[in-house]
C-alpha cells in the first residue's frame, strides 16, 4: 500500500563518545547520530520519509556496517571510506555530503573552500547551512569542517564529539596556521 510506512531498522554501537545510534533502510546507511540527539534524527527521517516504523535490527544485519565502524574507532581510519550510504536531501545537499568523503583523514577545510571545491564559492552559508543537516555523521565528514579563523564551529553532535574525531583523525588543534595548512597526517 501506498500508505505503508518506511521500514528502518536502528542499531546502537557503543563508542568511546557516547553509543551512536545506525539507521538502514536494509541495504545502506541513512542515518548516523548520536545517543542525546534522538530528537533531531527523528525530525531528519520524518522530514526524508515522513511515516516510518523504526525497527530494532540484529547486530547480525549489520555486522558489515558495525566492523567498519569498530575499525575506525580503532585507528583504521579508512575503514568507512566505502560505506554504502543514501543521505536522501536536494541535488545542492547530496554534492555536498558527498564530497565531504573528499576531505582526506587527518586534514580540515574552511566552508569556503569547500563552497570554491564545489564550484560555487558564494555558497558559504549555503554549504554550512547544509553541513548541519548531515544525516550521515562521521561516514560523511563533516567533522572535518570548519570555521574560516581555524574554530571549530558547530556540530550537530556537539563540539566536543567533533573535537574527538579530528584528533582521532591526527588533527593539530588549536593551530594558528590557516585552516588550509593544518594538514598534518598522522
Amino acid at each position: 500500500m501506498a500508505n505503508e510506512p518506511k521500514s528502518l531498522h536502528l542499531t546502537k554501537l557503543a563508542s568511546p563518545m557516547g553509543d551512536i545510534l545506525l539507521v538502514t533502510d536494509g541495504t545502506v546507511l541513512v542515518s548516523l547520530d548520536y545517543t542525546g540527539y534522538e530528537q533531531r534524527m527523528m525530525r531528519l527521517l520524518t522530514k526524508r520519509y515522513g511515516r516510518f516504523e523504526l525497527l530494532e535490527s540484529s547486530q547480525r544485519d549489520t555486522q558489515d556496517l558495525i566492523e567498519r565502524l569498530q575499525a575506525y574507532l580503532s585507528g583504521e581510519l579508512t575503514a568507512i571510506d566505502t560505506i554504502a550510504v543514501d543521505p536522501g536531501g536536494t541535488a545542492f545537499q547530496t554534492k555536498v555530503w558527498h564530497s565531504l568523503r573528499s576531505i582526506p583523514v587527518g586534514t580540515v577545510m574552511t566552508y569556503g573552500e569547500l563552497a570554491r571545491q564545489l564550484g560555487n564559492p558564494a555558497a558559504v552559508r549555503a554549504v554550512g547551512t547544509t553541513n548541519s543537516l548531515n544525516p550521515i555523521s562521521i561516514v560523511l565528514p563533516c567533522h572535518r569542517v570548519i570555521g574560516a579563523n581555524g574554530s571549530l564551529t558547530g556540530y550537530a553532535g556537539g563540539l566536543d564529539r567533533k573535537r574527538w574525531l579530528l584528533e582521532h583523525e591526527g588533527v593539530t588543534l588549536g593551530s594558528s596556521k590557516p585552516p588550509s595548512q593544518q594538514l598534518s597526517l598522522l
